[in-house]
């Protein structure tokens, strides 16, 4: 289908590929927002409010996506992120957990 987004194959995700995406504080605090989201965890990649412009929030959504943390889908006008947590947790067990002990929140979520 034209347009869809590359989701990578959870086998196919390497560790580097995870840290790499990680060590950027922008995609971090995002990857922590959506841990710890109440509801379904999944938010428009708007939500998020971050101090960036448009191309350089999707820029950080699509490095995260490549690096098989977030599944992204279209909904609407709108696009939604969630954290593949279940993949992540079987790919490499305790590697979030260790990720988010880092901190014990977000920073703090704009949309609060």
């Amino acid at each position: 289908m034209p347009g869809e987004l590359f989701h990578p194959e959870i086998e196919n995700v390497t560790l580097a590929q995870v840290l790499a995406a990680l060590d950027d504080p922008m995609r971090l605090r995002i990857v922590k927002v959506l841990v710890h989201d109440p509801d379904t965890g999944e938010r428009t990649c708007t939500s998020f409010r971050l101090p960036v412009g448009k191309s350089t929030l999707t820029h950080h959504f699509r490095i995260l996506r490549e690096a098989g943390l977030i599944r992204q889908v279209d909904r609407g006008n709108s696009r939604k992120a969630q954290l593949r947590r279940e993949d992540i947790d079987r790919r490499f067990p305790g590697l979030l957990a260790l990720v988010l002990a880092e901190g014990t929140a977000p920073e703090t979520d704009p949309a609060d």
